[in-house]
């Protein structure tokens, strides 16, 4: 490994980051070539829907330059055929001298088989660069493929005072226009955002990108509802381009379905505890199974505590305006303050930033999914 490796790995970080939100069920994944001397010649990303492959397109972008040169890729290639050839046999038959990787997939379709690919055809194989800021960017992938659920990330916005402003019919809003620029940006990189039904009724919220330009990386809209009780008034029904899917009680009785499928929604039954409750990670594992690879949990409190009681939350974005909520305020997670997450030994800070009066922090769970990232 040399730093100019490290850079130009840095860079297909950024192409990767690019398609989150628009790459599922497949992983969002960054790719670009460099000729001998050092010219970059093919750079590419994965196209919404997840087709074509990075590597596909850095490859067509670059031609007969690959020969002699290097590829770097943030995932590594995927060796079994969809609607092309795999892209470690694309990679292949390129001819480039070295591919760097900098995470494995632990796809049973590829997990290692593309590498061995590669150096099966002579191409020298350097893995492991930037391994970390790979696997952040591949998370949902990861934990969908090896724990059978999306990676998680946990929105919050609470007053100074720590708690949570109640909506009445409309939202509430504790942070200014930049940080809730911040929160849209959230979700244009998610592939759904989760609320409860609670929210629904409290906030009546769109739950869509407004940034400008960006209304067309709206997540997907997933409301927890055990017995089918949104209104179908809603605000949400009003923009159906977007997905609407109802989380219920399976085995409820759905009388209350056909005015929702009118408005658009799409009715998900899943199992129930022995309580008649929905368990969250039944309904993670739901949506992992309809391709879902990364949630943005919006709320409000108790689902929250559900998401955080249940050890399912891999990272939290806490936005904390200068005013205090006041005694109408709500805990954040339902009877516990900000501490149940921020004073827990499973999380540590890794980034704070600040949106004028506003500041923003990301936690990051400690305990993540093994990602067997060593060369065989």
């Amino acid at each position: 490994m040399t730093p100019s490796d490290e850079e130009h790995m840095a860079q297909a970080l950024v192409l990767a980051r690019r398609g989150l939100g628009l790459t599922w069920p497949n992983p969002s994944v960054g790719s670009i070539v460099v000729t001998a001397d050092g010219e970059l010649v093919g750079r590419g990303w994965t196209a919404p829907g997840g087709r074509p492959h990075a590597e596909a397109v850095a490859l067509e972008h670059a031609g007969a330059k690959t020969e002699g040169g290097t590829i770097y890729v943030t995932l590594e290639p995927c060796a079994h055929e969809g609607r092309g050839l795999a892209c470690a046999d694309a990679i292949v038959a390129a001819k480039p001298a070295r591919a760097v990787i900098a995470l494995r997939d632990p796809d049973p379709r590829t997990a290692g088989r593309g590498i061995a690919r590669l150096k099966d055809a002579g191409i020298a194989v350097e893995e492991g660069v930037l391994t970390a800021e790979a696997a952040s960017v591949a998370l949902g992938h990861l934990m969908r493929v090896m724990h059978g659920r999306p990676a998680v990330t946990l929105k919050l916005a609470v007053g100074a005072d720590g708690l949570v402003p109640q909506g009445q019919g409309q939202p509430v809003w504790i942070t200014g226009p930049d940080a809730r620029a911040h929160g849209h940006l959230l979700r244009s990189r998610s592939d759904a955002i989760l609320v409860g039904r609670g929210t629904i009724l409290s906030d009546d919220p769109s739950l869509t990108c407004r940034l400008p330009g960006m209304s067309c990386r709206s997540p997907i809209r997933v409301v927890l509802d055990r017995r089918l009780r949104t209104p179908p008034e809603a605000k949400l029904f009003d923009d159906m381009m977007v997905p609407v899917w109802l989380i219920c009680a399976e085995g409820e009785n759905l009388a209350n379905a056909e005015p929702l499928q009118e408005r658009g929604a799409e009715i998900v039954p899943v199992p129930v505890d022995d309580h008649g409750l929905i368990e969250v990670r039944d309904a993670l594992e739901t949506l992992a199974a309809r391709g879902i690879t990364r949630v943005l949990v919006e709320g409000g409190p108790s689902v929250a505590r559900a998401f955080l009681d249940a050890d399912l939350v891999d990272e939290a974005v806490i936005y904390q305006g200068p005013s205090s909520v006041g005694a109408d305020g709500l805990m954040p997670f339902a009877g516990d303050g900000l501490d149940r997450l921020t004073g827990s030994r499973d999380f540590t800070k890794v980034a704070s930033r600040a949106f004028g009066p506003d500041r923003m922090t990301l936690w990051r769970r400690m305990r993540t999914c093994s990602l067997a990232l060593s060369a065989a």
